[in-house]
Parts: structure tokens; sequence; C-alpha cells
């Protein structure tokens, strides 16, 4: 690992600041998971890193159900699977943050981060994407919001500007939502997805997302049209089974080959829908 500097702002305005000032030669620190291994593995090697961990007001998470579930850009995934309105209203999503990595990760590691850093296969994704939720970014001009599948462009790439940083991301309550969130990976635990995804059923309807089948989280909405359209059967099941492995486009990796995923991706819908019908 390289020498760099050490900064560590105290208000927001400070730390867009040192950003738009050093720009690519600086990157954002929160609970530093995913930073420190890829500049010890010399992926990354920035001149500056800028610790949002001394900043207030943007950690922590809430919940009403007018305004949804806010997860604050420092808070871990241990809290979040912890979290008694989690728990309550987003259980899958506390499943989800419950299998990131070992303990010790989860106790740094931050959901903002997991969204930020923009791989394939983040875990809390798709539960997210079922949600449409919305990501809160902070910046010199003000304060924006982006809903997530339009903030995570491509891998490793999202749609934030110079300077800009992510603050926290608000998740809509949705009444007498039931779910269910699947890992498939090669270790029952400290590994990376093979294949994630979630699946939703809500008083509107279906939602389903796939996650380490494309450059990025995916809805299947071609899916969802299938299964709002007509009551849910077996041989519905069975169709939307197949259909969704036709809007993905995995790739084969050191984990699994493209038709594995396509392989998991009809059975995660399967089970899941036979589950909550």
């Amino acid at each position: 690992m390289r020498d760099f500097v050490y900064l560590a702002p105290e208000t927001l305005e400070e730390a867009a600041a040192l950003k738009l000032e050093h720009d690519d030669k600086a990157i954002f620190m929160a609970g530093a998971t995913d930073v420190i291994i890829r500049m010890r593995d010399y992926l990354i090697a920035p001149d500056y890193v800028i610790d949002l961990k001394n900043i207030p007001d943007i950690g922590g998470i809430t919940f009403s159900e007018t305004e949804g579930l806010h997860i604050g850009a420092l808070a871990t995934m241990t809290q979040i699977a912890t979290n008694p309105h989690v728990l309550a209203h987003y259980p899958y999503l506390a499943q989800a943050a419950s299998l990131v990595g070992g303990r010790q990760i989860r106790n740094r590691a931050t959901c903002v981060g997991n969204i930020v850093n923009a791989s394939p296969l983040a875990d809390t994704a798709t539960s997210l994407y079922c949600h449409d939720a919305v990501v809160e970014i902070y910046g010199l001009p003000g304060k924006r919001e982006v809903p997530i599948r339009d903030f995570i462009l491509f891998v490793r790439k999202v749609a934030l500007r110079p300077g800009e940083l992510v603050t926290g991301i608000r998740v809509p309550y949705l009444a007498g939502a039931k779910g269910i969130f699947r890992k498939i990976a090669r270790r029952n635990e400290v590994d990376l997805s093979t294949v994630c995804g979630t699946v939703l059923k809500t008083n509107d309807g279906w939602r389903v997302a796939m996650g380490s089948v494309a450059p990025t989280p995916l809805r299947l909405l071609k899916t969802e049209a299938l299964l709002n359209s007509q009551p849910l059967t077996d041989a519905l099941i069975a169709e939307a089974a197949a259909l969704a492995a036709t809007e993905v486009s995995p790739i084969d990796d050191v984990r699994a080959d493209k038709q594995y995923r396509l392989d998991i991706v009809s059975y995660l819908v399967r089970d899941a829908l036979t589950n909550l019908r």
C-alpha cells in the first residue's frame, strides 16, 4: 500500500470541498472494508483518503410509515441486520445485510458503501431495487436525490458529480409487503454472491430483482409484468421462472459459469414465488 494523506472533515461542506479540490486523487471512506483492500492490492492508489466518520447526522437508521426507512451513510450492515424497524418491515433487507462477509466485516461495512461501490453482486442492492429506493446526494451546489436504478450505471460506476458524496438511502414503506432474499454462493458464509435476488409481493403486485447476473443489479420488469397480468398458478410460476432467465446476462467467471447462473435465476424466482403465493 502506497502512502496517502488522511483527511477527516467534520462537516459535509468540508468533505465536498476536499473532494472537489483533489478530484480523482481522493477517495471517500466510511467503513473502509472495500477501500483498504483495494488499496492493499494496488487496485487503487489515492493520494488522499477522506474519512467521513467525524461528520454528524449521516449515521443511524430511522423509520416512519410516511417517510419509509432512512439508512444513513455510516449505518453498518450489523445495524441494519438487527434494527427492529428493518426486521419488522424489511426482513429481506435485514437478511441480505446479515450475509455480507463475516461478523467483523458487517460491524464495519456500510450499506451506502455497498451501493456506492457499484458491484453487480452487492447483497443489499436487490431489496433496495425492489423498493425503488432513492439515493440522497450532497454536493456544494446543494442536495439532490437519484433513484437507485439510475444511480448505479455500470460496474464501479455511479451517477455522482465532482465533489459529491452519498449521505443516505431512503427506502419507501410498502404496507403489507412480503418478500424473500436468497444468496447463492460457493460457501454458506463469508463469500461473494454467485447469484442473489429478492422477490417481493406487494399490494400493487410482484417485484423481482437479481444481482450478479449483469453489469448492474436488475429489476426483471418483463417477469414482473407477466406475474401481475393474471392470478398466480403453478403454470404461471414455471413461465415466470423461465422468463426471468431471459432478462439477465451473466458471465462465466471463477465463481460460476453463465448457464449455472441462468439456472439459479430460474430456481430463485420459482422457489420464492412458491413460498410467497
